[in-house]
């Protein structure tokens, strides 16, 4: 995945999208792709933004911050390992 870039998957427990992203070189990090707001599926990454075609609120795309609301959470963050050439999901990270 290049840098900026994203993947879809999903979470193992729950079945909902999540989106794993590279915002920097070698950095990883995974989102759940439910809007804290309403509940809307937010779009895939671009610009260094996540955004939910629901009600407009937007998330930073490297720390799931919520960036303009009505959104007032972060998007929930799991943990990913890389193992060779290989991304592997951890667990959701509690806030």
């Amino acid at each position: 995945m290049p840098v900026g870039g994203s993947a879809q998957v999903k979470d193992p427990a729950s079945g909902d999208a999540i989106y794993i992203v590279q915002p920097a070189a070698g950095q990883y990090c995974a989102f759940s792709a439910i809007c804290t707001h309403s509940g809307c599926t937010v779009d895939a990454p671009r610009d260094g933004r996540m955004y939910c075609p629901c009600h407009g609120s937007r998330f930073d795309a490297g720390t799931g911050a919520v960036v303009n609301g009505p959104a007032t959470k972060p998007l929930p963050k799991y943990s990913v390992t890389r193992n060779g050439d290989r991304l592997e999901l951890g667990n959701r990270q509690q806030t």
